[in-house]
């Protein structure tokens, strides 16, 4: 989260910024202000102790050598002075409490390269040929389902309800394989794997930002106060939460494969058809940390792995800079990854990379210790390489042939097969 020095500092910039969000409520950014001014009470309060610490002491003394209506009169001053610490410390955290709740609804202000309104120069990379169709009656993935038999939508509906799938066969081979895959690559890339439970606690979400900007998306396990993860992003970060790291220790380059878990609240027309969105999908997550001043070279390797990914898999893809009000709560700068696919004719939505600056780290106390020995909080970055379904839904769409749909050749060694039949 932001912190009320900063936003004191930089109150110019932080309004600037939020209005590239379209942030409706500018209005807090004063009332924070105020609020932190407030904060002034606790250097009453410790003055407060300080006195009646002086009168404790002296208590004792009084006894002993005063007389016994002195001694009432110092009690009663230091009663006095017991019951104004008691109102200030009430006052105090009411006070701390309103100004945590404001500054929850606070975003991470955008890096100067996000606009506020989208044009062509957001689309910053495109690769690979874009054809109108590959071939006359092209079938989209979810009738290439039907015919090859490999994931079934109602099969899912049957087990759990709408928006859940349940792969089969070749169709469930071919997801393992690009689990395995895309974890080979990031491991490849220095990326070390974990392995992590699906549930976490309040903490891990509020800590990554996801509670309470996407509490409404994420599925509650009442009766124990679990959630289900909505990415693999919250338990990578959260295992260096409250920790102080050297700067020999960075950047921390880390992936895992997990379920995910999403509500998605919408529309489940035509256009969300077949594999484009569900409740429950595969995703292979990476994670960096890293010092204040590398953050954005390493964006810039995330990007390169996740586009030498997408070309290995001969998909035509393109990467987006995405405007002020689509960034996520905790981002400073997101670049999507986008594949074709051509049975559907659209831009299908794969990755998000995302620089967070401290945002994270503020609520994560995540720290570490400079060459000069200062200590500075670090910077985090995230990104899907890569989320499974849509992937799925461009390969068998855009590989199709009349009898069979081919496997990417950096695949077969991972499938045992070169074609689904």
């Amino acid at each position: 989260m932001l912190q009320p020095t900063f936003i004191r500092n930089n109150r110019k910039k932080v309004l600037l910024g939020l209005k590239k969000r379209n942030f409706q409520k500018v209005y807090l950014i004063d009332e924070i202000l105020t609020l932190d001014k407030k904060k002034e009470l606790k250097t009453v309060l410790n003055k407060i102790s300080k006195e009646e610490n002086i009168i404790s002491k002296n208590i004792s003394h009084l006894i002993l050598n005063m007389d016994k209506g002195i001694k009432i009169n110092s009690l009663k001053e230091k009663s006095l002075f017991l019951k104004k610490k008691k109102d200030f410390n009430i006052q105090l955290k009411n006070i701390i409490q309103c100004l945590e709740e404001k500054l929850n609804q606070i975003p991470n202000i955008p890096n100067e390269k996000v606009k506020k309104n989208a044009d062509k120069d957001d689309i910053l990379f495109q690769e690979g040929p874009i054809y109108s169709t590959i071939m006359e009656g092209a079938l989209t993935h979810w009738e290439l389902s039907k015919k090859f038999h490999l994931f079934d939508l109602l099969l899912g509906t049957k087990i759990c309800g709408s928006g859940f799938s349940v792969y089969i066969g070749k169709g469930a081979k071919l997801q393992r394989s690009l689990i395995q895959y895309f974890l080979d690559q990031n491991i490849r890339a220095s990326y070390t794997e974990y392995s992590f439970p699906y549930l976490i606690n309040e903490k891990s979400g509020y800590s990554t930002g996801q509670i309470p900007d996407k509490e409404g998306q994420m599925y509650l396990i009442e009766k124990d106060n679990f959630y289900l993860i909505p990415t693999g992003e919250i338990p990578l970060m959260n295992c260096y939460r409250d920790n102080i790291l050297t700067y020999k220790d960075l950047p921390i380059k880390a992936t895992t494969y997990t379920s995910c878990f999403r509500r998605e609240a919408g529309s489940y027309g035509s256009k969300v058809r077949g594999l484009n969105r569900l409740h429950q999908f595969e995703k292979v997550e990476i994670i960096q940390i890293t010092s204040h001043e590398t953050s954005y070279y390493y964006l810039e390797e995330m990007i390169l792995h996740v586009r030498n990914i997408l070309k290995s898999l001969e998909l035509p893809f393109r990467i987006l800079r995405l405007i002020g009000k689509d960034l996520g709560y905790s981002s400073s700068i997101t670049y999507d990854f986008e594949v074709y696919s051509m049975a559907q004719k659209k831009w299908l939505e794969v990755s998000s990379i995302s620089n967070c600056t401290n945002f994270q780290s503020n609520r994560l106390n995540l720290r570490y210790k400079t060459i000069t020995g200062k200590m500075e909080f670090c910077h985090t970055l995230n990104g899907s390489s890569l989320a499974l379904p849509r992937i799925i839904a461009a390969l068998l769409e855009n590989n199709q042939t009349v009898n069979q749909i081919n496997i990417p050749k950096v695949l077969i060694p991972y499938t045992g097969f070169d074609n689904i039949k």
